[in-house]
């Protein structure tokens, strides 16, 4: 009689490309299973907007098991306890999964390993998640690199990696095993439901996963290069929240641009960065795995003693697009309503947060953290401290994105801003940017009454800017 395996699904919601599935699939009958561990993470528990895209990813993935055969075991409760659990109750020989890499992962998975294999259980993991390992990519004097550049070189130096796996031939287990169901662990918002429409936004799951890639090779790369910055057209890919949640692997995102190199050689430009920006990913990882304490503590020291403000309103103005600035309104307001947020907007709302209103970046990450369908530990942490000058690789603390020039750049024509600010909607492109510069009789004609219908802005930009310099001009001394 074959060995029975259970393989424990975590952030690698498919079934292609997934090694430890394809070895579990090897070795016998496979029981498939998420556990939703409630405490796992502490304070970065998954967010509100994660659990929706959570939600449907399960369905997606349950769908694709049951087309096979198979059905997707649900378990809450402590993760050890639950699989140690799960097989006794199964009988199964091994359990396989993929590799993580967030700061509670490398203990659960070695007293996971100690619980197993008290009861003759083993554990196999697999990687899965990022191209490459992170021990695997190092300095010449075996350090972890803490700048980009010369890490994705180092990256690209490598053998390519491994093809794609296809989805393998699964065979289903004979036992009879419960599961919860997924409705009663309530991932979705009721009252209200904020994520009504998402629906027609968003396809959580494999083929969607597919059909973004697709999308966006065969239509949107070409102007990726130029026009990923420009918040109002369709250039990027939007796979964040597919890679988050495993729905795709970065294997095959990288196989797929590379191919389309090949095939489209007037657009190598813009795919290569594309695939820089996945080793961005990359690199968020690397340094996630060898710094555990970077999206709680600053990556630099000094940060450490940086005279961070405290204005719960600001940062609830903040929070709900009221700022008075109309590109960082426009960010924050498509966040709550879609779940995402343009990249190029995303760097300017947190330069914002950070410099205009001298808040701490933390406030940032856990807001994104609650609020993005693609808030991912790594990513999250180490962007919030780029912008806000603490983390490896930093932007420098003078770099104080202007918001008034950053719409004026990014949002010429105003389309963006005139979505998720319609308020302003009736003003000029002149003073879409700056409506207090417009005329009153400007403002009258548009519908705009500041203060009322839309609000004055609660800084002013250069008064802003001096204090940020001032305040990061403080961690001087302590070089």
């Amino acid at each position: 009689m074959p060995d029975v395996s259970i393989y424990w699904f975590r952030d690698d919601l498919r079934l292609a490309d997934l090694p430890g599935l394809a070895a579990a699939a090897q070795a016998g009958p496979v029981i498939p299973v998420f556990i939703r561990d409630p405490n796992l993470g502490d304070a970065w528990r998954i967010g509100s907007a994660s659990q929706w895209w959570l939600h449907h990813s399960l369905l997606s993935l349950r769908t694709h098991l049951a087309d096979k055969g198979l059905e997707l075991i649900l378990r809450s409760g402590e993760t050890v306890a639950a699989l140690t659990a799960l097989a006794a109750q199964s009988e199964a020989t091994t359990v396989y999964c993929s590799r993580h890499y967030q700061p509670w992962s490398a203990g659960l998975e070695a007293t996971l390993r100690d619980s197993l294999s008290s009861k003759g259980v083993g554990l196999k993991r697999f990687p899965g998640t990022l191209l490459h390992e992170p021990e695997d990519v190092a300095t010449g004097g075996g350090t972890p690199f803490k700048v980009f550049t010369p890490f994705w070189r180092a990256c690209n130096r490598r053998p390519d990696p491994h093809q794609p796996l296809p989805a393998p031939k699964l065979t289903a287990c004979s036992a009879t095993i419960e599961s919860e169901e997924l409705a009663d662990w309530r991932l979705l918002p009721t009252s209200p439901n904020w994520a009504f429409g998402w629906n027609d936004l968003w396809s959580p799951g494999e083929a969607g996963a597919q059909a973004a890639l697709n999308q966006f090779l065969d239509h949107h790369v070409q102007d990726y290069g130029e026009g990923r910055d420009i918040p109002a057209e369709p250039n990027t890919s939007k796979l964040s929240p597919y890679l988050r949640f495993g729905n795709i692997s970065p294997r095959q995102v990288w196989h797929a641009a590379r191919s389309s190199k090949i095939e489209r050689p007037e657009a190598v430009g813009s795919i290569d960065k594309f695939l820089s920006e996945i080793g961005w990913r990359e690199f968020c990882y690397h340094l996630l795995f060898h710094f555990p304490t970077m999206p709680d503590e600053a990556f630099n020291p000094k940060f450490s003693f940086f005279p961070w403000d405290d204005d719960p309103q600001q940062l609830v103005a903040w929070q709900r697009g009221q700022t008075g600035y109309p590109i960082v309104d426009a960010g924050m307001r498509e966040l709550w309503q879609t779940g995402f947020m343009h990249n190029r907007v995303r760097m300017v709302v947190a330069s914002f947060l950070t410099k205009h209103l001298l808040l701490n970046w933390r406030a940032g990450e856990l807001w994104f953290w609650d609020c993005l369908l693609d808030a991912d530990i790594a990513s999250n942490a180490c962007s919030w401290q780029w912008v806000g000058g603490s983390g490896a690789d930093a932007s420098p603390y003078f770099r104080i994105f202007n918001p008034i020039a950053q719409g004026e750049k990014f949002d010429k024509a105003g389309a963006y801003t005139r979505r998720w600010v319609p308020e302003i909607a009736g003003l000029p492109d002149k003073f879409l940017h700056k409506p207090w510069e417009a005329p009153g009789e400007v403002l009258s004609a548009a519908g705009v009454r500041l203060g009322n219908t839309y609000p004055n802005p609660i800084v002013d930009h250069k008064t802003a800017r001096e204090a940020a310099l001032s305040a990061y001009s403080t961690l001087k001394s302590l070089d």
